[in-house]
């Protein structure tokens, strides 16, 4: 036997560029997930070993990918949130706070003292790890692993930056034409409009910052005093990696740390539709609305006045069906059309890739409405609270979807919006141009997020930091520049003044020079 090739391929296999990395996402939150999960399949596939903290384990085994499952530690949202909640939440509880204070200090005070976390904190030589990727939302305190195994940090945002993530890498977030994502969308800003926008991103981010000072504590109660505060660690970020995309959010400026990968959560792997449902899918011969609240959200919680207008108003599409999400349709009241048909959970992108698809009803939440984009479905969307008011503000601008709100929605109304999504092409056609852009690019988003993830290890933490990271906002700004060139043309307007003025008293006559009287 010839073994001359396996003792070549010997060292091949030694020099394997398969690393080890460490995922924290301990937030209960799957629509966050979602993004998370692929990113770390993704590097999975290409050989690197990833462990991964969070509270959704894989259902059947994933190669290289090893779940290190921890309990809820934030409250339970997936199928559980009512209308009334929502209500209470978002109207009466300042949503930042809120933010920092449950699912920022909480979440890092509950996930440290978890015996999973604990373990990793004591034992940092087996096994070693290359990098850490944490979520950058508000539990920033999970940084402080890079520090502690001294290997490089990535965060990954599954939205646009929130106010306070732009200074993390020193990204300019030129607020004259980029509106924070803790507002409705505006285009073209007034004066008004942008004094508003930067007042309220400063305010926020600062705000933040304060809410979630505590956590540098935490980080040093368990990883020592010595170990660095949070917003230390925030600025020690190697790489951010954002869901957000050019052809949805527009151009903005980036630096090379901030790389969107918008879209980087669709991917085909979600098992198939459930046979009976496909059926009745297929039977659509007029067509289908797809119609989900997402995974949080229990539409049966809806007051029965707003049911009763949805019920009347879908029920007289009849022949075109309606696919909806109930997670409990036994609390639906009675009296569902018999074009309705509800479902529990089913594969989103399936559902809106079916040939039979002609609209999607949601309440504006960014994963799903990237796979509407995606797979090219025109929207009717009614935002409930957090950025589904700017999502689909956003996509009413670009004429893809139609914006309805449930709280003064009537019967007209939503009959108009349904009629004006299903049969006015400009919705359709615009989103054909919208999709296509979506999807047009170099790299797919999730090839995007592997490269400079490796990228970051091979070079280091430094690699892609900017500058900016390191100065003071005023100096960013130009603000001393400004102020210096400022006072020097003060400086040579008054010191020309006065040469002026004292040559023009040299040469001008003698203003009081006495005349001679004439004698008679």
């Amino acid at each position: 036997m010839n073994l001359k090739p396996l003792i070549l391929l010997i060292p091949a296999l030694t020099l394997c560029d398969g690393y080890r990395i460490l995922g924290i996402f301990p937030l209960v939150a799957k629509s966050h997930m979602m993004l998370f999960e692929q990113t770390m399949k993704g590097l999975a596939r290409r050989g690197h070993q990833v462990d991964v903290i969070s509270v959704f384990p894989q259902k059947q085994p994933y190669p290289n990918y090893t779940d290190l499952e921890i309990p809820p530690i934030s409250p339970k949202l997936v199928n559980n949130m009512t209308l009334d909640f929502v209500k209470t939440f978002f109207e009466d509880v300042n949503i930042v706070y809120y933010i920092s204070d449950t699912f920022g200090n909480g979440l890092c005070e509950k996930g440290f003292e978890n015996p999973v976390v604990q373990k990793l904190i004591k034992n940092t030589a087996n096994p070693p790890y290359d990098l850490v990727i944490v979520e950058i939302f508000a539990a920033h305190c999970f940084m402080a692993f890079g520090h502690h195994l001294k290997v490089p940090v990535v965060g990954l945002s599954s939205s646009a930056l929130y106010p306070w993530g732009n200074d993390m890498v020193g990204n300019p977030p030129n607020l004259a034409f980029v509106p924070n994502n803790l507002l409705e969308h505006m285009e073209n800003m007034s004066f008004w409009q942008r004094l508003y926008n930067v007042l309220h991103t400063y305010y926020y981010r600062m705000y933040f910052n304060y809410y979630t000072s505590p956590q540098s504590d935490m980080i040093k109660k368990y990883f020592g005093p010595d170990a660095p505060g949070v917003r230390e660690l925030e600025h020690d970020l190697a790489l951010i990696l954002t869901n957000s995309h050019l052809a949805i959010n527009g151009p903005r400026p980036t630096t090379p740390a901030l790389v969107e990968v918008g879209g980087l959560h669709i991917q085909d792997d979600d098992p198939e539709i459930p046979a009976d449902h496909l059926k009745w899918l297929n039977e659509s011969k007029d067509g289908f609305i797809y119609f989900t609240f997402g995974s949080m959200m229990q539409i049966e919680s809806f007051p029965k006045p707003v049911l009763d207008v949805l019920y009347k108003s879908l029920g007289k599409l009849a022949p075109i069906r309606v696919f909806m999400k109930a997670p409990q349709p036994e609390k639906l009241p009675p009296g569902l059309p018999k074009n309705i048909r509800t479902f529990t959970w089913m594969p989103q992108l399936k559902v809106l890739r079916h040939k039979n698809i002609r609209a999607f009803i949601t309440h504006g939440g960014l994963m799903g409405t990237q796979e509407a984009i995606h797979s090219a479905v025109p929207m009717i969307g009614m935002p409930l609270f957090a950025d589904q008011f700017t999502n689909v503000d956003l996509y009413v601008s670009k004429k893809i979807a139609i914006r309805l709100d449930y709280a003064d929605m009537t019967e007209n109304k939503l009959d108009h919006a349904l009629n004006e999504i299903l049969h006015n092409p400009i919705y359709r056609e615009t989103m054909k141009k919208v999709s296509e852009k979506f999807k047009d690019g170099p790299m797919s988003p999730l090839d995007t997020a592997v490269y400079w993830i490796e990228y970051v290890i091979r070079h280091g933490k430094t690699a892609l930091r900017s500058p900016a990271v390191n100065m003071y906002w005023w100096q960013v700004a130009l603000v001393d520049v400004y102020v210096f060139l400022t006072i020097t043309a003060l400086v040579i307007v008054f010191v020309t003044v006065k040469i002026v003025r004292f040559i023009s008293k040299i040469l001008s006559p003698a203003v009081n020079t006495p005349h001679s009287k004439k004698v008679n």
